[in-house]
């Protein structure tokens, strides 16, 4: 039987709010079609090494991610890697620091907004890199993905 595994990271959303107001997720939690996990956050808590620590389980003084302007690839390997490497299919709908850790650096978004490359982690991509960007676009995004 064949499952997809959707990871949705939540950059800054506390833990009780997130179990009150996200009620679709919710429902698939209390459905048994999703599981909910409660972290602890690895310090620094900024988003670049808490993408890197979540996607590799390495902590930030271990991985030199340690502030959201180290720009450069992962030294080491993410659920996209082990998940290419298994001949499954990935992709992501995320900020370009994704790319930048895992696929290529520094982000252009001419050759990285739109990846389409079975060769790298995230063999298919839609990367943005405006902090204003919608949400209900980066939602779009995904379901392209899909």
């Amino acid at each position: 039987m064949k499952h997809n595994v959707i990871l949705i990271v939540l950059d800054g959303l506390n833990y009780d709010v997130a179990r009150h107001a996200m009620g679709h997720l919710q429902a698939w939690h209390d459905a048994g079609r999703a599981a909910l996990y409660k972290l602890e956050c690895e310090l620094p808590a900024l988003s670049r090494p808490l993408y890197e620590c979540i996607l590799t389980g390495v902590a930030p003084i271990d991985s030199g991610i340690v502030h959201n302007n180290v720009s450069r690839l992962s030294n080491q390997r993410s659920v996209f890697h082990y998940a290419r490497d298994a001949g499954l299919t990935t992709a992501a709908a995320a900020y370009h620091w994704f790319s930048e850790l895992y696929n290529r650096t520094p982000f252009d978004t001419a050759r990285d907004r739109h990846t389409e490359a079975t060769e790298l982690p995230i063999q298919h991509g839609l990367f943005y890199w405006a902090d204003h960007y919608p949400d209900s676009h980066l939602f779009a995004d995904a379901e392209a993905c899909a």
